[in-house]
């Protein structure tokens, strides 16, 4: 009676986006404080478990925090990405079913540690590209291909945007990729590898196609010089 008080109190005080911020980060805090509880105080075969839902938890958490300082005005619960879609929902329910699956057929597969370490090393790494690409373009950055040219956007072509165009899916790339090295699960490690490059392709061409529409030859210049950054995926070139 007591927490169900509390919450009614809680909904009352922080109405619409408020309160959907609020529950959104209680939540993750909770799966940070989670991540670290499991990786220092369980079993040892819980350990990748434990650097998951960490990763898990910083990554959305993170993107809220990072889009607070550079796009203020179009801050809302959607810049957590919880809800990026129902394809991205349904993928980190397949790979939970594998990995608790194949933790209690093959116990063994999920104490190969130093495979875990590898998927932990690309979930950071890949974490650092995105934000610093974030922090980098800051106003030019959005979670959504915008359809009109606002008037201070500009073309971002310094920074970590001299070494690739997509530096934001880069980092997403390989994060994602990461999750499943880090829990051990071989079939979702494969699927989301493929998944995530063929969102991605579809991504990049659309984008480039407004960024080309936007900046013109300013664009096609900067095409020449600087690769997009994903493996096999060249964007959209005007012949």
């Amino acid at each position: 009676m007591q927490v169900r008080t509390r919450c009614l109190l809680l909904r009352i005080c922080c109405q619409g986006q408020i309160y959907e911020i609020v529950w959104r980060s209680m939540l993750l805090g909770i799966g940070q404080v989670l991540g670290i509880t499991v990786t220092s105080c369980c079993s040892t075969k819980y350990l990748s478990l434990g650097w998951y839902i960490s990763v898990m938890s910083f990554f959305h958490f993170s993107e809220f925090v990072v889009t607070s300082v550079i796009r203020p005005q179009n801050l809302t619960a959607e810049s957590f990405l919880l809800n990026h879609s129902k394809a991205y929902g349904l993928a980190a329910l397949v790979s939970w079913v594998e990995y608790w699956t194949e933790l209690w057929l093959f116990p063994g597969l999920k104490k190969t540690y130093w495979i875990s370490g590898v998927g932990l090393f690309l979930c950071i790494g890949g974490e650092i590209v995105r934000k610093t690409a974030m922090l980098t373009a800051f106003h030019n950055f959005d979670h959504l291909i915008r359809t009109e040219r606002e008037e201070h956007h500009q073309l971002v072509t310094g920074g970590i945007y001299s070494l690739c165009r997509h530096p934001s899916y880069v980092g997403w790339f390989y994060w994602s990729i990461g999750t499943q090295i880090i829990l051990c699960n071989p079939l979702c490690s494969v699927a989301y590898l493929i998944t995530s490059w063929t969102f991605f392709k579809e991504r990049v061409l659309e984008e480039e196609v407004t960024l080309l529409h936007f900046f013109g030859k300013e664009y096609v210049a900067y095409q020449s010089k600087v690769p997009t950054g994903l493996p096999y995926i060249h964007g959209y070139n005007i012949k």
